[in-house]
């Protein structure tokens, strides 16, 4: 319908002709069978006359032959009769002007026979049968009503050509009715046909630009899976890159910077021994000085474990866990509760578990105003499990936060080395991080990575 507008108008259309046709063919059937209903009336009152004329004159002749009265009752009965019957021949042909001419002159025949067999029966009555017989052997009686019988004969012949017009009329009504519904069922087939047609043609446009939306799918698909997949091996690139740039920092301030501040501090060592007995004064700079110089130490060394914390590869993770537990709980005051099982992953795996935990209890200690941290580390279905939970005040995980880029940076960090992240947080009820990373498979007991090494 959308594609052709004047389908809709078109088939209203069609539907009100072939109520029309069916409407206007049965009004018409049923009028002109009303017509022969009255025409069947009408022959039946015509003969009606004819009988009753006969029956008038059988009870004169039985009366006169007789003279028992009980022969007058057909011809009293009719009399009623022919009255009632002249009545409604009248009310008939009454816009028929032949058909009306001629009732009339049958009227006047009848009264004019009737007026003769009242005259015969009431000069019978008075004696006078003589005249009566006169009467009846004149014939004038006989005359009347073979032209009774001519005018009837003449009223049902114009009846039955008006019955034979009525039945065919009745037959060309239906012959046109018929042609119509056969017209309009052709026309039905034909618009089906080019409905189906129309439709088959959809079909066949619909399948085919389902089956490109398909294939355009499957090649979004596609190349959103290469996207990811180089995005994953982009962000795994990176987080390389940041570590070995990382550990490259950690070895020129352990090489460079960790060789200047011990030659310092030796050479404040050897001026001590020269300056004894100097002045206060100087002996107090250079032992500030040499306080200064071990600070420095210390903080190279809390930057070279910051950066690449020493512990992981020569403790092992458990181990480094541990230690960054121990000191996170010392520098905050917060309860920090371990439970950290002996695992087997390489050494890329152990580093992103190391920084996950590093970066949760980093962003516990700024934002999550908890009073108990919970690490677990240990192994359950072939896979390593990592959780870090605490107290906190939580968050809603559905709501944007202008801080999550932390949570982000850990999902593809670990779904880049094959695992899976999962987050539950809720306001008031603290925060959760789990993660499932791959056990890294054993060889003759050993780990690869080990071997490796």
């Amino acid at each position: 319908m959308r594609r052709v507008p004047l389908a809709f108008p078109l088939a209203c259309l069609a539907a009100l002709a072939l109520v029309f046709i069916s409407e206007g063919s049965y009004r018409q059937a049923v009028g002109t069978l009303d017509a022969l209903g009255a025409m069947g009336v009408a022959r039946s009152n015509i003969q009606s006359v004819e009988r009753s004329m006969l029956n008038a004159e059988t009870g004169q002749r039985g009366y006169l032959l007789s003279g028992d009265a009980e022969y007058k009752r057909p011809y009293d009965q009719a009399l009623r009769d022919i009255d009632g019957t002249l009545r409604f021949l009248r009310l008939h042909y009454r816009d028929d002007a032949a058909a009306r001419a001629v009732v009339a002159r049958l009227d006047e025949l009848i009264e004019t026979k009737l007026s003769e067999i009242a005259l015969t029966i009431r000069l019978f009555d008075e004696g006078k049968r003589r005249t009566t017989d006169e009467i009846l052997m004149s014939g004038i009686g006989r005359e009347r009503m073979d032209a009774i019988r001519a005018l009837g004969a003449e009223l049902l012949a114009l009846e039955s050509r008006r019955v034979d017009a009525g039945r065919d009329d009745i037959y060309r009504t239906l012959m046109w009715s018929r042609i119509g519904v056969a017209m309009l069922s052709f026309g039905c087939l034909v618009a089906l046909l080019l409905y189906l047609r129309q439709s088959s043609a959809l079909v066949r446009q619909q399948l085919e630009q389902k089956r490109r939306a398909l294939s355009e799918r499957d090649r979004l698909e596609l190349e959103v899976a290469q996207r990811t997949a180089q995005l994953t091996e982009l962000a795994r690139h990176l987080q390389t890159a940041r570590e070995d740039e990382r550990s490259r920092l950690a070895r020129d301030l352990h090489d460079e910077l960790g060789a200047l501040l011990t030659s310092a501090k030796l050479d404040a060592a050897r001026i001590r021994p020269r300056l004894a007995g100097a002045a206060p004064e100087a002996q107090e700079r250079l032992t500030h000085l040499v306080d200064m110089l071990n600070s420095g130490i210390a903080l190279k060394r809390r930057i070279i474990e910051d950066l690449r914390p020493s512990a992981l590869g020569n403790l092992g993770l458990g181990a480094a866990l541990e230690i960054l537990a121990r000191e996170f709980a010392e520098q905050t005051g917060i309860a920090v509760h371990h439970q950290l099982d002996a695992v087997s992953l390489d050494a890329d795996s152990e580093l992103v578990v190391y920084r996950l935990v590093q970066e949760a209890i980093t962003n516990i200690g700024k934002h999550a105003r908890a009073r108990q941290v919970w690490v677990r580390l240990g192994v359950r279905d072939a896979t390593v499990q990592v959780s870090v939970r605490d107290d906190g005040v939580g968050f809603d995980p559905a709501v944007r936060q202008a801080s999550s880029y932390g949570l982000i940076g850990m999902r593809f960090r670990v779904e880049a080395h094959g695992g899976s992240l999962r987050l539950q947080s809720a306001p008031g009820q603290g925060t959760s991080i789990e993660v499932s990373l791959p056990v890294l498979l054993q060889r003759d007991g050993v780990s690869a990575d080990h071997d490796a090494a």
